[in-house]
């Protein structure tokens, strides 16, 4: 049907559906010419865990000739290298070759680790002794004295627990008094592993 132009009414209802054409033009263009946006980025840095002897000292020296009374003290530093502190550290001791000096645990050999804010005073096989502030102080129990072998054993008061942080630890090993002569010619090697754990999981 066609649209006559003459009559007023046409000319009015023209007039409007034209101006509605423009109002839609129009709007289309508004919302066209005005944008926006916005980006954020989130950074993840992951922990890095790192527990080493970083320097063995005298853990290593072997231990000959051990009668009944007996006791031997080696040194090792222990390093928290890592970004982050730890919830605990453990000692698990292990022996590729037992015999009564490792399996018997009231009269085999039995172990206790002390600790010093700085490095022990001493060399070799010892005796060693903590000096603070060149003082003689009396070092801090890390372990009680217990059997040699064991498996996650808590170490308690350490300060390589926060990151950067070291410890000095003396390892005293003592053949009680009570061995007897079942003990004689005997050996043993004993392997230390420190075990670093790491807190929980949570919100970041």
């Amino acid at each position: 049907m066609g649209l006559n132009l003459k009559s007023t009414s046409s000319k009015v209802l023209a007039s409007a559906a034209l101006l509605a054409a423009a109002a839609g033009v129009a709007g289309m263009g508004t919302y066209g010419g005005f944008t926006a946006s916005t980006s954020a980025s989130a950074a993840v840095d992951s922990a890095t865990v790192t527990l080493t002897g970083a320097d063995a000292g005298t853990l290593n020296i072997q231990a000959a000739k051990v009668i009944p009374g007996d006791t031997m003290e080696r040194t090792l530093k222990l390093v928290n290298g890592g970004t982050i502190d730890l919830a605990a550290i453990t000692l698990t001791t292990s022996t590729t070759s037992p015999s009564l000096l490792t399996t018997d645990g009231t009269n085999g050999l039995q172990l206790q680790i002390d600790s010093c804010p700085v490095a022990w005073t001493g060399s070799g096989t010892g005796p060693y002794t903590c000096n603070s502030a060149g003082t003689p102080v009396q070092g801090a129990v890390v372990l009680a004295k217990r059997a040699v072998i064991g498996q996650n054993m808590a170490l308690s008061g350490l300060t390589s627990t926060t990151a950067a942080k070291t410890d000095f630890l003396r390892v005293t090993l003592t053949l009680p008094i009570a061995a007897n002569d079942s003990f004689q010619g005997l050996n043993s090697n004993v392997a230390f592993a420190f075990n670093a754990a790491t807190r929980g999981a949570t919100n970041k």
